[in-house]
């Protein structure tokens, strides 16, 4: 019982964290990194304690995109702040290929060296995630559909496992990567009116 307490305490703790988060990035704000980087901590622990492996490693790469993420927007290639732009035909080919390469190697991963229970489940969220992730930190509008279709299938996944807390966070940046997307929207329109909105 005292277990599950602290799992209870410490998914309070990183949804809090994770929610500010993704507020700030909805806004723009490079600060949001930082209140990912707590967030991600936390998750790695409590994932590690309900067995989803994917889901773990899926924090790890988040916490190495958020560093990089962070540095990117604040000076990219230019020595200067990244605006937020859509993605080319090449970017949306590495989108795809991290989708595709991820599921097969955390799916095959988890079905044979873990005792994962859900391992296909696992490596889908795990993989539209990663792509997500990649194209945030590349400051890419599409980032946000690929993060809401690990969210969707995220949510069920998470019920299953009885991290409530943590569905309900999902269910939560659902709904904020929709605003967000439709935020990023008309910050890419006003850039191109001559007007940036920065971070």
């Amino acid at each position: 019982m005292e277990f599950l307490s602290q799992l209870t305490l410490l998914q309070w703790l990183g949804t809090i964290f994770g929610v500010v988060q993704v507020l700030l990035a909805r806004q723009n704000n490079i600060h949001n990194y930082l209140f990912g980087i707590v967030a991600i901590l936390i998750s790695i622990w409590v994932l590690y304690r309900s067995q989803l492996y994917a889901d773990i490693l899926l924090n790890l790469y988040y916490l190495v995109m958020s560093v990089y993420g962070w540095f990117y927007w604040k000076m990219g290639k230019q020595k200067q702040e990244t605006p937020i732009s859509t993605s080319n035909r090449r970017e949306h080919t590495i989108a795809g290929g991290i989708v595709l390469g991820c599921f097969v190697l955390m799916a095959y991963w988890l079905a044979q060296h873990t005792d994962s229970d859900v391992p296909y489940w696992d490596a889908l969220v795990c993989a539209f995630a990663w792509a997500g992730m990649w194209l945030m930190a590349k400051r890419k509008i599409e980032n946000w559909i690929y993060l809401n279709i690990s969210n969707f299938i995220s949510i069920p996944l998470l019920i299953y496992k009885e991290l409530y807390i943590y569905a309900g966070l999902t269910a939560f940046l659902f709904a904020v990567a929709i605003s967000g997307y439709i935020k990023w929207k008309k910050i890419i329109a006003n850039e191109r009116d001559g007007t940036y909105a920065g971070a």
